[in-house]
């Protein structure tokens, strides 16, 4: 039976300057990436298309490096960033991991709102068959909570930076020309 496990996060960011103009940033989808990623561990593949190589993870005796193809779409005015594929890298203990991510970013009246949803669902590698499959799930659920705060983090500090930088960039210029 395989382990499942999966987070979810909720973000509510009140944005105090301009936040009119919010909606024609999240449209700059290639800037926004970059803004919420490490630039050196994301690969456009195509427009909307990325590689993104995961900083690597301990779990237990077991380190893990997923690199997770993402793509993003606009639809109903809100940012959708969602997994195609993911695959670990260096780990050949592992038959089956299937990494699922699902997020929007929308301007709010107030400022960025938003959810991300990360599962994981994987066979118990021969080297955890000792410890009871809850205690995986529950590590495994701790792991990606963290990893959601991590993106969280990024969109108040690194996203909201980058958008004001944007608003600079393009003062006195309306949004649809952005």
């Amino acid at each position: 039976m395989p382990l499942a496990f999966s987070a979810s996060q909720e973000l509510q960011l009140a944005v105090s300057d301009q936040p009119d103009r919010l909606a024609s940033y999240l449209s700059q989808t290639d800037r926004v990436v970059r803004a919420l990623f490490d630039p050196s561990q994301l690969k456009a593949l195509e427009p909307g298309h990325y590689r993104y190589s995961v900083t690597h993870l301990q779990v237990f005796k077991l380190e893990i490096h997923p690199v997770v193809t993402l793509r993003t779409s606009l639809a109903a005015g809100k940012l959708l960033l969602e997994s195609s594929e993911c695959e670990l890298e260096g780990l050949g203990l592992v038959d089956d991991f299937q990494l699922t991510l699902g997020s929007w970013l929308t301007a709010g009246a107030a400022g960025l709102e938003g959810q991300a949803t990360l599962a994981v669902a994987v066979s118990q590698p021969p080297l955890l068959k000792l410890i009871p499959a809850k205690v995986l799930e529950r590590t495994g659920q701790s792991l990606l909570a963290g990893i959601l705060l991590g993106i969280k983090g990024r969109v108040r500090d690194q996203l909201i930076k980058d958008f004001q930088l944007w608003c600079q960039e393009h003062r006195g210029q309306p949004d649809s020309e952005s």
